[in-house]
């Protein structure tokens, strides 16, 4: 299956305020989903956030949110986003199938949101090195999980790429200034 823009989009899942400081190889992860967000912005592709509640565990980082023309998140107590109304119906405005996952935690929310896209219909796709979780250990389990459940998994790089599609393609020049 090939990534195609006009059948993609994104998803952001609780990169928030108090829960990623404690999060493994932190710096790497805002390092990589900045990258993703940027490019995505490139290829103009829709990009949707959740918030797991809000109230205790802070604001998406601003780093991030404020890549994102129009945000608005998506706020949300079940570990999947699959199970917030509001969720399936900013995913189904879209009318796109293909979901491009990032966020935290990679072994909870981000494994039963892919997890039950998947069984929706959607083919989720784990941007790997924008998941994280407390313990690489946890992040290690839920990558073979995902390898269990058929889950693709790919890099920043590598999807950036592949919806640009070649070097004459619009965009390509930017997109190799963001993944340097």
């Amino acid at each position: 299956m090939k990534l195609l823009k006009e059948n993609t989009l994104a998803l952001v899942i609780d990169i928030q305020e108090r829960l990623f400081p404690v999060m493994n190889n932190k710096e790497s992860l805002l390092n990589k989903c900045t990258k993703l967000l940027t490019g995505l912005n490139v290829h103009n592709l829709p990009v949707l956030v959740t918030q797991q509640y809000t109230k205790g565990l802070g604001a998406t980082l601003p780093q991030l949110s404020d890549l994102l023309p129009g945000f608005s998140p998506i706020e949300k107590t079940s570990f999947s986003c699959y199970d917030e109304p509001d969720f399936i119906s900013a995913l189904e405005e879209t009318d796109r199938k293909t979901v491009l996952i990032c966020g935290i935690e990679s072994h909870v929310c981000v494994l039963q949101t892919a997890v039950d896209l998947k069984d929706a219909g959607y083919t989720p796709v784990v941007v790997f090195d924008c998941v994280s979780s407390r313990n690489e250990s946890d992040k290690m389990l839920a990558l073979e999980r995902f390898r269990h459940e058929g889950i693709l998994v790919a890099g920043v790089e590598s999807v950036l790429f592949e919806l640009t599609k070649g070097a004459k393609e619009p965009g390509f020049k930017e997109i190799s200034k963001i993944v340097k």
